[in-house]
């Protein structure tokens, strides 16, 4: 289950994180994002542990999708120590979703 909170910036969320941080760079628009949201909350029981969920909103947050370089949604970027060691685009089903995190992590 996703839970809300406010950082005063992107860098701080990083910092204050002991755990890598997986990004949902999404549009409240596309319908793909909403599939891979359903996806990440199915497999949030195996990761939840290992990692952190992150939604961003790439309309609310157009700089950070630009930083990182979203040119397609839904896209996971997967930070490691606040540096990108994987990126998934488009919508990957469960069982590959977490193969491909467990790889990383």
């Amino acid at each position: 289950m996703a839970v809300k909170k406010k950082f005063s910036s992107f860098q701080e969320l990083l910092a204050s994180t002991p755990v890598p941080v997986l990004v949902d760079f999404y549009a409240t628009w596309c319908g793909p994002c909403q599939i891979m949201a359903q996806i990440i909350e199915q497999v949030n029981p195996q990761i939840s542990n290992r990692l952190q969920v992150v939604k961003i909103d790439t309309d609310k947050y157009p700089g950070l999708a630009s930083e990182y370089g979203i040119e397609a949604l839904p896209t996971l970027v997967l930070l490691k120590n606040g540096q990108s060691v994987d990126r998934i685009e488009g919508v990957l089903q469960a069982p590959q979703l977490v193969q491909r995190l467990q790889r990383s992590l």
